[in-house]
């Protein structure tokens, strides 16, 4: 086929985007589009599954167009998308209401009983992991309880990237990473009749869908979605990856012991291991083939904090947050040790505590300016990302740690990672890195690549190594106890900063001279 170009799709929580890579891994074109996310209801953060398939649908033909190349150069595709949540299909395979994001929080009451009852516990040793408020276990429960028509009506169980393959294919598939979100054994790496028995969820055993390893060819492009996407009917689509494993795949780190961390909507802290280690502190899922495990850990707590600050800050601009960072960096470290910055805690939407958390600066004088503030968050989001590299730790031994995302291809945020984490950290120049891990399991299921290890080691591109310097990592070690410490002492308070204040008995009366 032409040129033998791969195609990435990844849909993300805020933007789609669709690239297309040279053998080697080099970006010549790109599409993207921001997804709408539908949030009218409290605690509920939705996508409209046809509407985001025909934007996803116009990146492709984008992505297409800005390489300059058609729908006979692309050997394969392989898509990822946001993990957890849920997309649901009835049994005429339409969609059966609008998907369910990870962001999603209509489910803390049934998460709440669940743990009050033992449940999450009793599941870590079966599944590796405890069900999240977000995860598909969780939603389909809530689901059970107060949609119990729609409940009924389940034809298909599926995951964002999965909804958008379908579109692509129209074969009903999943891959493991996704799967193993909330569905399979720890051990087995399978289905679990065990899971769904214990959260009273054994009816939905039938609309699971299949599940391939990522690599394997997953279908066709159909001849409706090569008309809606310019590509050629028949090319090769992958199983594809959930979105976390995609990153690691991008970066380069596909052995056990790999290590990596994406400042994305999420922090995001994995590593692969060659056997199943569990602990409270991580969700212990499947590695991109079977006999492989992903030790995750992850707190909505990262980038989305600068993003957030940066819509205030400048509503009007939607590079914002590029433009703020690019404003704190020159700073970077220019006299860090002499000059007082905030500390900030980037709890906004979340956080690695069970204890509902609030994000907070502590410090803040009269002669801080917006840098300073930005600096703080960034060096916050950051301290979190430590706390969660310092729990992998535990799972065993690391060959290296990758960072993708938030603003990570600047040297400057690279080192400040490294310094950060007293540890080397590496960095790509690939800017699209789950986009990339999607693309290279599509050049195993073309025929490329043997394996995805094979395609990881056919990638053409330069690597950049951080090393700490050991004077800003003492330095910045005492900034993170400080940080730790605080957190520890404020989170008894965290919960009542969620709810309204108890008035008092007798309202207070003003003063009288």
């Amino acid at each position: 086929m032409g040129a033998g170009y791969v195609l990435g799709v990844d849909c993300g929580s805020t933007t789609a985007k669709s690239v297309v890579f040279t053998p080697g891994g080099r970006i010549v074109g790109i599409g993207q589009a921001r997804v709408p996310q539908v949030t009218s209801t409290p605690r509920q953060v939705e996508r409209d599954m046809k509407a985001t398939w025909l934007l996803v649908a116009e990146t492709i033909r984008d992505a297409l167009a800005d390489a300059g190349c058609t729908g006979a150069d692309i050997a394969g595709i392989g898509m990822t998308a946001h993990g957890d949540g849920v997309f649901l299909l009835d049994h005429h395979a339409e969609p059966l209401g609008r998907g369910i994001m990870s962001l999603d929080s209509r489910a803390f009451g049934v998460h709440e009983g669940w743990k009050e009852a033992g449940l999450l516990d009793h599941l870590l040793p079966v599944a590796g992991q405890r069900p999240y408020p977000y995860s598909a276990t969780t939603l389909l429960a809530w689901i059970k309880r107060f949609e119990p028509e729609r409940y009924g009506a389940i034809g298909t169980v599926f995951f964002a990237k999965d909804w958008l393959r379908f579109c692509l294919t129209g074969g009903i598939a999943t891959d493991l990473t996704e799967a193993s979100t909330a569905f399979t054994d720890l051990h087995t790496q399978s289905y679990s009749q065990k899971i769904l028995q214990t959260l009273d969820l054994q009816e939905i055993a039938s609309a699971l869908p299949p599940m391939l390893n990522s690599c394997d060819r997953a279908g066709h492009v159909s001849a409706e979605a090569a008309l809606m996407t310019g590509l050629l009917q028949g090319t090769p689509v992958s199983a594809g990856l959930h979105d976390v494993i995609a990153a690691s795949v991008g970066l380069g780190q596909v052995r056990a012991g790999d290590m990596t961390v994406t400042a994305g909507t999420f922090s995001i802290n994995e590593v692969l291991r060659d056997r199943p280690v569990t602990g409270a502190e991580w969700a212990c899922r499947a590695g991109y083939r079977k006999g492989l495990w992903n030790c995750m850990a992850i707190s909505p707590a990262s980038a989305s904090n600068l993003e957030w600050m940066a819509r205030y800050i400048a509503p009007d601009d939607p590079d914002a947050a590029a433009h703020l960072i690019e404003a704190s960096i020159a700073r970077f470290e220019q006299g860090r040790v002499e000059r007082q910055i905030p500390l900030y805690h980037p709890y906004l939407f979340g956080s690695p505590f069970e204890t509902p958390a609030t994000a907070s600066f502590l410090g803040l004088q009269s002669w801080h300016d917006r840098a300073d503030l930005f600096q703080a968050m960034i060096e916050g989001t950051i301290f979190n990302h430590r706390h969660h590299v310092e729990d992998l730790m535990s799972t065993g031994p690391v060959n290296s740690i990758g960072v993708s995302g938030g603003g990570s291809r600047r040297p400057e945020i690279g080192q400040l990672f490294a310094n950060i984490f007293g540890r080397p950290v590496m960095t790509s120049p690939v800017r699209e890195a789950g986009a990339l891990g999607a693309a290279l399991t599509a050049s195993v299921a073309c025929g490329n690549h043997p394996t995805l290890e094979d395609a990881v080691a056919g990638l053409d591109m330069q690597h950049t190594r951080f090393v700490p310097d050991p004077a800003l990592s003492r330095y910045y070690d005492a900034i993170y106890t400080r940080y730790t410490t605080l957190a520890q002492v404020l989170e008894p308070f965290w919960p009542s900063l969620h709810s309204a204040p108890v008035p008092h008995e007798q309202p207070l009366r003003a003063a009288t001279a």
